[in-house]
């Protein structure tokens, strides 16, 4: 191991014991990406570590964690690393490159409405909550509408221009539509 490797327990352990998720049971709320959350447990820890990056739900209110936003630095990295071992189950994933394509990037795109109801209907219950935990949440979850809405297009055409090429766009390198 070089010395300039973050050295933490999936490191350590291998990220085989900490990255276990399987696509077929990856949490649709999920943005395209290398990482994602499918049968993570629902011990709410992902935003201790990646409160930018992790957030909760399921469709039978279960809350499983999963990605809003796929890391973009070596800290952000760190983080989101940080959260897929805390979790008991090791449900994330860490090989959403070899899965992903640009028609499915594309597909969940078109499909981003669904995603802003559920959000919109969280964010509701949540940022009123009796609970601490779910008022934080619901900051998460505030966070993630304003990036559905503002850079997470240029950032799915970047990665959809990756998944076509296996590098990334230079400057003006034509990206890919949505």
């Amino acid at each position: 191991m070089f010395a300039s490797q973050p050295r933490n327990a999936a490191w350590e352990r291998g990220v085989d014991a900490t990255f276990q998720g399987k696509w077929e049971e990856r949490n649709w709320r999920n943005i395209p990406g290398p990482f994602y959350g499918a049968m993570t447990d629902n011990c709410w820890v992902g935003r201790l570590h990646a409160p930018r990056h992790v957030l909760y739900g399921d469709d039978i209110d279960y809350e499983q964690e999963f990605l809003y936003r796929q890391p973009g630095n070596i800290e952000e990295l760190r983080a989101v690393i940080a959260a897929a071992e805390e979790d008991p189950w090791a449900g994330w994933a860490c090989d959403g490159d070899r899965q992903w394509t640009p028609s499915l990037v594309r597909e969940w795109w078109r499909d981003r409405r669904r995603v802003r109801e559920w959000i919109t209907t969280k964010l509701r219950r949540w940022s009123v909550s009796d609970r601490a935990d779910e008022r934080e949440v619901a900051t998460g979850l505030a966070d993630y509408l304003v990036y559905l809405d503002g850079d997470l297009e240029a950032h799915l055409q970047v990665y959809s221009y990756f998944l076509d090429n296996r590098v990334s766009p230079a400057a003006g390198d034509p990206l890919p539509s949505l």
